[in-house]
């Protein structure tokens, strides 16, 4: 087999509204009994993402706060990928009173409020970067995204990327669908993801997953030539 995994982002591609529906779960069943691996690279953090999916047991490892958290559901093993959460800009925020997510090492908020983020990042002197996905406004150190967790990944499940097909829809995704064999973006992803992914799959979010799926299992995707091999 040419691809042996299935890297899929959560919100927007495998869930709507959060929720991954019946028949993508069906998909995901089919997938993983023919022996192959199947992963999550997400920007949530752990504790809500295991809130809201209750299956997170189907995935072998998960990527979590947008690269910087690997998660094994089966043993319950977590490992941090960077430096932590930045304490100084926290408390800076906090001030601030605006909608404010902190994990292990992410901290989030939404637009607008970008601009608070910004100026505090920039008054503090922090060395941090700033990534935007649908709305959300995501702070993480420099250099941390899904395509560096995903690769924290692969080396522990001692697979190449090569191997690996990658699914998502928005901004943050775009690293990620870069760093695989075959980069995807479902039919409702943004259209810039779409410009640069291999493929967009005919159905939006979880029946696009499944209808890749479906093509990975038939034929390995043998009819679909990754662009950045051509010529």
């Amino acid at each position: 087999m040419k691809y042996s995994a299935l890297a899929c982002d959560y919100d927007g591609t495998l869930a709507h509204d959060g929720v991954i529906t019946a028949s993508t779960l069906v998909a995901l069943d089919r997938f993983r009994h023919s022996g192959r691996h199947l992963f999550m690279v997400t920007g949530r953090e752990l504790p809500d993402l295991k809130r809201v999916c209750p299956e997170l047991d189907r995935f072998e490892w998960v990527v979590a706060e947008n690269g910087a958290l690997l998660h094994r559901p089966a043993t319950d093993e977590t490992r941090l990928l960077c430096e932590s959460a930045s304490a100084p800009l926290v408390e800076s925020l906090r001030r601030f009173e605006i909608p404010l997510s902190v994990g292990e090492a992410i901290v989030a908020t939404v637009e607008p409020h970008e601009v608070v983020v910004l100026e505090e990042i920039k008054r503090l002197g922090l060395e941090l970067q700033v990534i935007f996905n649908k709305g959300a406004v995501m702070v993480l150190p420099s250099g941390v995204n899904k395509a560096t967790g995903l690769t924290a990944l692969l080396a522990e499940a001692k697979l190449s990327p090569d191997e690996v097909v990658a699914v998502g829809d928005a901004e943050n995704d775009h690293a990620f669908l870069g760093a695989c064999g075959m980069g995807v973006a479902v039919a409702n992803a943004l259209p810039m993801l779409k410009e640069r992914a291999d493929f967009v799959t005919n159905g939006a979010r979880g029946d696009g997953v499944a209808e890749l799926i479906g093509m990975i299992l038939a034929d390995d995707l043998a009819d679909i030539r990754p662009r950045r091999s051509a010529p």
